[in-house]
């Protein structure tokens, strides 16, 4: 099957994970309150599971093959400003949307650099392909449950906005392997700023011991400390 097909497939599969996480939301009753609070939990825990993953397995090992030590350091603190101001502005105008927001942010640059991965070969695109839809599927199911709160949008208006959203993937995906395959390092400042911020989106808004409202430094000191461990990785590999 030609590289370009796998790519749209692919994406396009990962980003079917968002509705297919809102259906199971949308469906999810269960009569023992603490079977589903263990549930939603469970969920939780998965998305913010896979989010690593792809950071420590993927996403950062690509990139440091082709930053320098100050570029890593720079995208990747990059990445983490950008959905902290995000966080903070998704804050002030309060909107029910910080998952839906938070979920895109990261589909989009980790569906480009799925689609530069294949581009040039690299072995780990179809693991890449894996985590993107292993993460959709928990953050659909989160982003739903978050914007029902409102009663703005009916359940099947959410799951057609998903399903709709799914298609960035493909776009993003034939973008990356059409235009970005030949500039490695604009696919690894990509990786490196998608890593920041689903590092930030981790400790923020899923790891259940940094719930803060309104309070942004602690998930910066859990970014600051991951990336010590990279740059002192990437001191000792050079």
């Amino acid at each position: 099957m030609p590289y370009l097909v796998q790519v749209i497939l692919l994406t396009l599969a990962a980003g079917l994970a968002m509705p297919a996480g809102a259906l199971i939301a949308r469906f999810e009753h269960i009569q023992s309150d603490w079977l589903e609070q263990e549930l939603r939990h469970s969920v939780v825990a998965f998305g913010a599971g896979t989010l690593l993953s792809a950071v420590a397995l993927v996403l950062v090992p690509e990139a440091i093959q082709e930053l320098s030590m100050s570029s890593s350091a720079l995208y990747f603190l990059m990445g983490g400003f950008a959905f902290m101001l995000l966080d903070i502005l998704l804050q002030k105008i309060n909107t029910p949307a910080s998952q839906l927001a938070a979920m895109l942010t990261d589909f989009v640059p980790e569906s480009i650099a799925l689609g530069a991965a294949f581009a040039y070969g690299s072995s780990s695109a179809l693991l890449l392909a894996l985590l993107i839809a292993l993460q959709n599927l928990p953050e659909g199911f989160n982003a739903y449950r978050e914007m029902r709160v409102s009663k703005h949008l009916s359940s099947k208006m959410i799951i057609l906005m998903f399903g709709l959203m799914a298609l960035l993937g493909p776009l993003s995906g034939v973008a990356g392997y059409l235009w970005l395959a030949q500039s490695p390092l604009t696919i690894a400042a990509l990786m490196m700023f998608a890593a920041g911020g689903i590092l930030y989106s981790i400790f923020q808004d899923i790891a259940p011991q940094v719930p803060l409202q309104k309070h942004w430094a602690p998930p910066m000191g859990a970014l600051l400390g991951f990336l010590i461990g990279v740059l002192g990785s990437m001191a000792l590999s050079h």
